[in-house]
């Protein structure tokens, strides 16, 4: 579980989003962000049973920085409301599909895939899926995946004419049509904060590993 000082902590971030007022709170953002890292530690060890190519990553391969890059936004508040981590075999920097935990107030949420890659990798899930259709649909189908990600894959920019290569006739053109592969599930504040949560994430990131290894599989 996470402490309730961590989720405070981003709450009133999010009131006084400025410089001052974090130099004045430097030491409880260190708490906070010492809490983040224990607790990815902890998914990390958990699940590095599950997906060994998890086991051998450490938090700060994972996490990232609270500092936000204004240099091309429009939004200058310099810091993010918010705590994520991207468990992938190669590091939250490496362009492979991967699980994502992220902590905000009123908007926690676990889950992950293959989001926004460039041409070559898109086209290589592509064709994955058109090849290995039935597979794709009876993992997205099964009982754990649905109960944890109802809401199925996110249709985020999704195209509304198929695809170069395939037509409105191809059995898969719902898939083939995406230009992301996610899945999201949602959590309360209070249930961040439950003794329950390291076992629901585990829980979460286990019934999407098909998934994961699918993406992974077709940029090899």
């Amino acid at each position: 579980m996470l402490q309730a000082s961590t989720l405070k902590f981003l709450k009133d971030l999010k009131k006084n989003n400025n410089k001052p007022w974090f130099e004045k709170n430097r030491s409880v953002y260190l708490d906070a962000k010492e809490d983040w890292d224990h607790f990815v530690e902890q998914v990390i060890e958990g699940f590095g049973k599950t997906d060994s190519t998890i086991a051998t990553l450490h938090p700060k391969d994972c996490t990232y920085r609270i500092y936000r890059d204004v240099r091309f936004s429009q939004d200058k508040t310099p810091y993010k409301t918010h705590m994520g981590a991207y468990l992938n075999k190669g590091g939250k920097k490496v362009p492979t599909a991967g699980y994502y935990l992220h902590v905000e107030p009123g908007r926690n949420m676990a889950g992950g895939g293959l989001w926004m890659p460039q041409a070559p990798e898109l086209n290589k899930v592509r064709q994955e899926i058109d090849y290995n259709l039935s597979e794709w649909t009876r993992m997205l189908g099964d009982r754990g995946f649905k109960k944890n990600f109802a809401e199925g894959l996110g249709k985020e920019d999704m195209l509304s004419r198929p695809p170069k290569g395939y037509d409105d006739e191809n059995p898969a053109i719902e898939y083939l049509k995406l230009k992301s592969f996610i899945v999201t599930r949602t959590f309360t504040d209070a249930e961040v904060q439950s003794k329950t949560f390291l076992k629901e994430i585990l829980k979460t990131f286990t019934s999407m590993t098909s998934f994961i290894q699918f993406l992974n599989r077709s940029l090899e």
